[in-house]
């Protein structure tokens, strides 16, 4: 047997940048780097031995780096994912947070934190979290229940079934989402005598799962009996690349789509079947769809709280549920008839079932009259009308936009108002982070889709409080000279939830800068801080300001930042839906205690399956 000397971190990398994607390319695209004690050495020498063909990026801070590269991930539908190293403490720890992030939202991502020595010889070493009662416990047994697989590798020659078992994770369309190696820092410098034929290069294609021809049946005998039925799109249909194959389906039988905030851009906003997003940021239209159906089918969705209503919103008596899911665990949730498959196979077989059937037609007036209501709020204001609205900065945007542009956000009052007013024109033109709702994602997420699609117009809207908790990657942006806009909105604080504060009676508290202790002494000057940062930065004072900074945001180099003040208070007063946030049961205010009231009335159309 014909073997190679190399170390275990470079055999890693050697082993990574010849596992390809269907399309040629490696899967692993490359890798995020924060360099610290427990990886420079060994990782470090690695990565710079093959800089040329599989390249490493550096970050800022590593849950930004690592937002960057799910991302990337998610705006290309999982065909291709990075890799993120860290050190083995803080850094590693760092990283946690967007472990959780990937995990929830099934999306794939390799993280390689540093580890303690497997030799033990300086325990304890720097950084090292010690467990007095477990001497193989590290800060990276933190990963353990965000991660789909975890391994420790204390040996070189663990890589020899670790790696394959990650990129298996990673690339399966049921299991996928985020792979810890937590690499024992003395092992990535240690030499090993490897098979030749491991670096071999292995195509991984996309597993299409076919469906049961008895799940089939009964799925499709429920269509039949069904004359109200609604499809629910999730995120799965994007990953699934399943858009044309939805589109077929629901032209053939008449059955209309609501959209998650994952599912949000499968169908054109347009489209006569797609009445719009769903749920606790719902359109009207699609909820009204939802209240009044007999047979909610799901694609793709992991039916979250937000598209349920807190499993309020199904509320038609005797109303049957089906979940065409890839992942046996949804496709099985709430007692709902599984079809256990791919997507687009899925789909497609039901459709073969379903010759001649047609669901009643859908009112025209659904979508008529949700967008009467809801233009109005968009359109641009006359005169001096006061702060703006977050409705008219989504508006501004939109107008603003293109074909090729990407609007995405993870967290605050924008993912709310988005889902409601952004009118998708593609699928994958809106990237929303909702599983996790990431406060802090948006500026290195915004980074990760440029480098996923340099050719996108990608516009990042971001309030100031989520702006707060993670920024630094708008420095690497511009150090690496991606060509990203981000909109700040600056309504001083933590406009949503302090909406939903004062939903619940209470008093506003510690929200909002001027109810925070110390809050009124802030000033922060965003267009100040991001222009620092190497941005090219305006402050419009209007609508119209933020509309002429947008227009010229292709004549800048590297990424620009409108930073505007916006209304903390206003949020769209059409469609949504109820939303299960407990009232505490006991309070000196009379406020609070009436809206417990209602809130124990509400529970009552939960349904509890």
């Amino acid at each position: 047997m014909t073997t190679i000397r190399l170390t275990a971190a470079q055999a890693m990398v050697r082993w990574l940048s010849v596992q390809l994607a269907e399309d040629g390319q490696p899967f692993i695209s490359g890798c995020w780097a924060i360099f610290g004690h427990g990886n420079v050495a060994g990782m470090g020498e690695a990565l710079h031995g093959v800089r040329d063909s599989f390249p490493t990026y550096r970050g800022h801070n590593e849950q930004g780096m690592a937002h960057a590269a799910i991302a990337y991930a998610k705006q290309l539908g999982r065909s291709h994912a990075m890799m993120v190293t860290s050190s083995i403490g803080p850094g590693a720890l760092n990283m946690v947070t967007a472990a959780g992030l990937a995990h929830v939202n099934r999306l794939p991502v390799l993280f390689v934190p540093g580890d303690v020595f497997a030799n033990r010889g300086p325990d304890p070493v720097l950084q090292q979290v010690e467990d007095f009662g477990d001497g193989t416990m590290t800060a990276n047994d933190c990963f353990r229940p965000v991660s789909r697989y975890f391994d420790r590798i204390e040996r070189p020659e663990q890589l020899l079934t670790a790696l394959p078992r990650a990129l298996r994770t990673m690339t399966d369309p049921a299991d996928c989402g985020p792979v810890t190696l937590a690499f024992c820092q003395d092992v990535q410098s240690e030499a090993y005598e490897w098979p030749e034929s491991f670096f071999t290069p292995k195509t991984w294609r996309r597993r299409r799962p076919q469906p049961d021809p008895v799940e089939v049946q009964s799925v499709a005998d429920l269509i039949r009996a069904a004359e109200s039925p609604v499809i629910v799109a999730g995120g799965g249909v994007h990953y699934g690349h399943a858009t044309d194959s939805l589109r077929r389906f629901a032209e053939a039988t008449g059955i209309p789509v609501v959209e998650t905030q994952a599912g949000k851009s499968v169908l054109p906003w347009d489209h006569p079947l797609n009445l719009g997003p769903v749920g606790v940021t719902g359109a009207s239209s699609a909820n009204a769809a939802c209240a009044g159906a007999d047979l909610v089918i799901g694609v793709g969705t992991r039916f979250q709280d937000f598209t349920t209503g807190s499993w309020a919103l199904f509320s038609r008596p005797n109303r049957k549920l089906v979940s065409l899911n890839v992942a046996a665990y949804d496709a099985m949730k709430h007692g709902a008839e599984p079809l256990c498959c791919d997507a687009e196979a899925g789909l497609a077989a039901l459709l073969g079932q379903l010759s001649g059937y047609k669901a009643r037609p859908i009112s025209d007036r659904l979508k008529a009259d949700w967008f009467a209501d809801v233009d109005p709020l968009t359109a641009a204001p006359e005169g001096n009308a006061g702060l703006p609205t977050d409705q008219q900065v989504i508006g501004a945007v939109q107008r603003a936009s293109g074909p090729d542009t990407v609007v995405m956000c993870a967290a605050g009052t924008m993912p709310g108002e988005l889902h409601k007013l952004w009118k998708g024109t593609r699928p994958m033109s809106y990237h929303m982070e909702y599983g996790f709702s990431c406060m802090g994602y948006e500026v290195a997420g915004a980074l990760g889709i440029k480098m996923a699609e340099p050719a996108r117009d990608v516009i990042c809207m971001v309030g100031d409080g989520s702006y707060m908790m993670m920024n630094s990657e708008l420095a690497t942006a511009a150090m690496m000279g991606q060509k990203i806009t981000v909109v700040i909105t600056d309504n001083r604080g933590y406009g949503c939830i302090n909406r939903l504060q004062m939903s619940t009676g209470q008093v506003e508290f510690n929200n909002l800068l001027k109810d925070a202790h110390g809050g009124p002494n802030s000033n922060i000057d965003f267009a100040a801080h991001t222009a620092a940062m190497g941005a090219t930065s305006v402050k419009a004072g209007s609508i119209a300001e933020l509309e002429a900074a947008l227009a010229r945001r292709h004549e800048v180099q590297g990424p620009l930042v409108v930073v505007i003040d916006t209304d903390p208070y206003p949020s769209t007063p059409f469609g949504g839906y109820w939303w299960d946030v407990a009232v505490p049961e006991v309070s000196e205010r009379k406020e609070v205690r009436a809206k417990r009231t209602a809130y124990e009335e509400k529970l009552k159309d939960q349904a509890r399956t």
